[in-house]
């Protein structure tokens, strides 16, 4: 007769320690994979549901129209208004000045709609939209540069303002994306009456509506598109308010879901040695218990009424921590991203977390469970001595019912359902790879020769003896040791790249909008105060590639349905120059590049990896729209660019005669030699050409720095739970093997083993299998860390390899350290105890 669930928990909650003795590798491992997941879920769903409630608000409307050098058209303008309200604006650098200094400002003409969703806050708490004519809304940083408050005077171009407050939050900043400069909100007559938006000049219209009807933001935008195809408009919507932003919340998403799926993979190992030892350690129990009539099932209720009991306790407080750490990393990233930074519980994401964690328990300690299913007490009292064998085919069924349930859970609803099947397959590749090696290890250690030195022999020994762990060694060892892999080339590699992306040296100012026939002048105001400063000067012009391919057959961008991979300067309007000579920082990769003074057939030079992106060809043509007129070129060249240069690239370059006649003006970098002060050329550049711009590059590499370093340190920040239950596996792996070690030890040192040859064994056994394993971890982890930085985050693969030697090596000291503190205790042990308890 089977014992009722009540009575099986009768006799579970006796033996079941309040402090889970024996079962406290189980609860730490998770509790940090459940509470990495839960943390992960709960802070991405806060930013997702953030993007999607304020999609309005962050957008400033239910949909903007963006297009470069020009305001929309008449034509355009009442198309748009037929949906409802609009509000116009415009987007553009500029100079702030005052008498006694100067600023390079992000300047934001809007009118008086504006903001259609939300409101402007100022420093006090007043709440408004756009400024009074003649006066503005200045940032904070805006107005301690120019020394000003409220109330006081300062110039943008030719125009006197008035600063009639300081900006305390900006409903719409998070759609503008990166930030150039500091923020000045100004009437939209401002910046053609400061003499901003002449013709050529580089700025950006921005018109926005807000529907009166219940119209599909993205039914407007296809009838949009397809009423002016060749308008060059960059259309986004209130689901699609700030691509950026969901961008990076969907990729850093799926990569902390797969990292905290990965601890949870590296804690089912810890979750199944834990199991084991505790089932181990409690073998006479078992093996009484079906003495006096207990049945196979009787066992596995009462145990598994304990494991579930310690399970839910685990998975329980990795969700409190989960909830608890949250804010602090809304925190870290509210500069990033709109989160709030209280409390925020997700029911789904705690649910989600919950059942994979008690999903991978079931994974990992159904196997050891039926090991005290399906065998007779005597064969339990002999374990020690003839160790059990065979018990895995009683856990099939229930380890394939969690590897199903842990697939729908990592496929339904993921961003990226194939990235989450491979990394589930990559799991359990890797699972059956390291118990394959395992498996080699015993074989091979049983056929090596024999060693002369008996510790050696002794060491090669234990590999393969009956009740070695070696299996569950070779598998805790290699996940922990690929873990510090990982790591460390992700490290690494995240370093390099930011040290690649945002480089040490770099022009000091960028400069928009130098007048075509002031260049001369231009460049002798700036050696009035920098003699040895080094000014590159380019013409700058905006166009959008309306079609490409052969001339006869031309692919029309208009009418794709979706970009091909990697051509994004498909997609809007994209910076246009033209050139004599191939610019610095290019090099050609196939054609030619047009002489001196050419006046033939217009051509033009197109960056490589556009090229082959959407398939062009030497000798196709390019049909590009500047300013509302078409203009065709041919194909002479592509070239590859230098992006890290932090010069000007362009992903086209015409000959000048395709577009020398079109309204443009100049633009210019400066660098300045080390130690020269650049307020007097600002003040200068201000009065002299009061319709340019100066772009400040310093602050910029500074903020991009910051960014990056803040993804850096998330990315670093999640992987290092992985290394934590990494660190906790290895603990338990050693602490089992150490537990099975007992009988060895006790006999050995009956026999007259020393301290220091006991020592040396253990030491000699764990060196095999770190060696082992090290080359194979340095294999995987490289792997992984490969897949992160180039498939996921789309970085340069820069490892620094040394670092990750030299990480892996202290792995590796840090196995040896903890199988020589494990061992410590079997040395205090009392023989004629040990053996009694046998």
């Amino acid at each position: 007769m089977t014992l009722s669930w009540p009575a099986a928990w009768r006799i579970a909650r006796r033996d079941l320690h309040r402090r889970f003795r024996g079962l406290r590798l189980l609860l730490v491992c998770l509790f940090l994979g459940v509470g990495a997941l839960a943390a992960i879920g709960t802070l991405t769903g806060a930013i997702r549901g953030e993007l999607a409630e304020r999609g309005r608000e962050i957008l400033g409307g239910d949909l903007e129209v963006e297009v470069w050098q020009r305001p929309l058209n008449e034509e355009e303008s009442e198309f748009l208004s037929r949906y409802g309200t609009i509000s116009r604006g415009l987007r553009m650098q500029a100079m702030a000045s005052t008498a006694e200094a100067a600023t390079p400002i992000e300047l934001k003409a809007v009118d008086a709609n504006w903001p259609l969703y939300g409101s402007l806050t100022l420093d006090g708490g007043s709440t408004l939209g756009a400024p009074p004519p003649g006066q503005a809304w200045l940032a904070e940083g805006a107005a301690e540069r120019l020394g000003v408050v409220p109330g006081d005077k300062f110039k943008v171009g030719s125009t006197e303002l008035t600063v009639a407050g300081i900006i305390d939050e900006e409903p719409d900043r998070l759609s503008e994306g990166f930030q150039l400069g500091q923020t000045v909100i100004v009437p939209l007559e401002v910046p053609a009456a400061a003499g901003l938006t002449t013709p050529g000049a580089m700025y950006q219209s921005k018109t926005r509506v807000r529907f009166i009807g219940n119209d599909l933001p993205e039914s407007v935008e296809k009838t949009l598109t397809e009423r002016f195809p060749d308008s060059g408009f960059d259309i986004r919507t209130r689901d699609r308010a700030s691509p950026g932003a969901e961008r990076f919340v969907g990729r850093m998403g799926e990569f902390l879901t797969l990292v905290g799926l990965a601890a949870l993979v590296i804690a089912g190992i810890g979750i199944g040695g834990g199991v084991a030892s505790y089932l181990e350690a409690r073998r006479a129990s078992i093996a009484t218990f079906k003495i006096l009539g207990a049945t196979s099932h009787d066992i596995v209720r009462i145990y598994a009424l304990q494991i579930g009991v310690a399970a839910l306790a685990g998975a329980v407080a990795g969700l409190v921590a989960g909830v608890l750490v949250t804010p602090l990393l809304a925190r870290a990233l509210g500069d990033l991203l709109p989160v709030r930074t209280g409390l925020v519980v997700d029911p789904g994401a705690l649910l989600r977390a919950m059942l994979f964690g008690l999903l991978v328990a079931l994974v990992f300690a159904a196997p050891p469970l039926m090991r005290a299913r399906y065998f007779p007490s005597m064969e339990l009292m002999r374990s020690r001595v003839a160790p059990l064998a065979g018990a895995w085919r009683g856990a099939i069924w229930p380890v394939c019912l969690g590897l199903a349930g842990i697939a729908a859970l990592a496929l339904i609803g993921s961003p990226q359902p194939g990235l989450s099947a491979l990394f589930m397959g990559g799991a359990v590749a890797l699972l059956i790879v390291l118990w394959g090696l395992g498996w080699s290890i015993r074989k091979l250690a049983t056929r090596a020769p024999r060693p002369a030195n008996p510790l050696l022999r002794s060491a090669l020994a234990n590999l393969h003896r009956p009740g070695s762990q070696t299996g569950s060694l070779v598998t805790a060892l290699g996940f922990g040791l690929s873990a510090f892999v990982v790591l460390a080339a992700v490290q690494t590699s995240l370093s390099a790249n930011i040290t690649r992306s945002v480089p040490q040296i770099a022009p000091d100012y960028f400069v928009l909008d130098v007048p075509r026939d002031r260049e001369a002048e231009f460049e002798a105001a700036v050696r009035r105060h920098a003699p040895e400063a080094e000014i590159r000067v380019v013409p700058t012009l905006r166009g959008a590639i309306l079609s490409y391919g052969p001339k006869a057959h031309p692919t029309v961008v208009s009418q794709m349905d979706e970009l091909p991979e990697g051509a994004w300067a498909l997609r809007g309007e994209r910076g246009l120059t033209y050139a004599d000579r191939l610019p610095q920082g290019n090099s050609l990769v196939a054609g030619e590049w047009w002489p001196e003074n050419y006046q033939g057939e217009p051509l033009v030079s197109v960056d490589f990896d556009l090229a082959q992106a959407a398939g062009l060809k030497i000798g196709d043509y390019l049909t590009i729209g500047l300013l509302g007129v078409e203009r065709q070129a041919k194909i002479a060249s592509f070239r590859r660019i230098d992006w890290e240069s932090m010069g000007f690239n362009y992903v086209l370059i015409f000959s000048p005669n395709a577009l020398q006649d079109a309204p443009h003006n100049l633009a210019a970098t400066v660098s300045l030699p080390s130690g020269s002060e650049a307020g007097g050329l600002l003040r200068d550049l201000v009065r002299s050409f009061p319709s340019s711009s100066v772009i400040e590059v310093g602050p910029l590499l500074t903020q991009a720095r910051d960014i990056l370093e803040q993804v850096s340190l998330a990315i670093l920040a999640a992987a290092g739970v992985a290394v934590l239950a990494g660190i906790a596996v290895l603990l338990g792996a050693i602490a089992a093997a150490r537990a099975a070690r007992l009988y060895d030890t006790v006999v050995l040192r009956v026999l007259g083993a020393s301290t220091r040859q006991l020592l040396t064994l253990q030491l000699a056994e764990f060196g095999l299998l770190a060696a082992v394993l090290a080359l194979v971890a340095l294999g995987l982890g490289s792997g992984l860390a490969w897949l992160v930085i180039v498939q996921l985050f789309e970085f340069e693969w820069l490892p620094d390899w040394p670092r990750v030697l030299g990480v892996l090596g202290a792995g590796i000291a840090l196995v040896l350290a903890f199988a020589l503190g494990a061992s410590l205790p079997l040395l205090r042990a009392k023989p004629a105890r040990a053996l009694r308890s046998l």
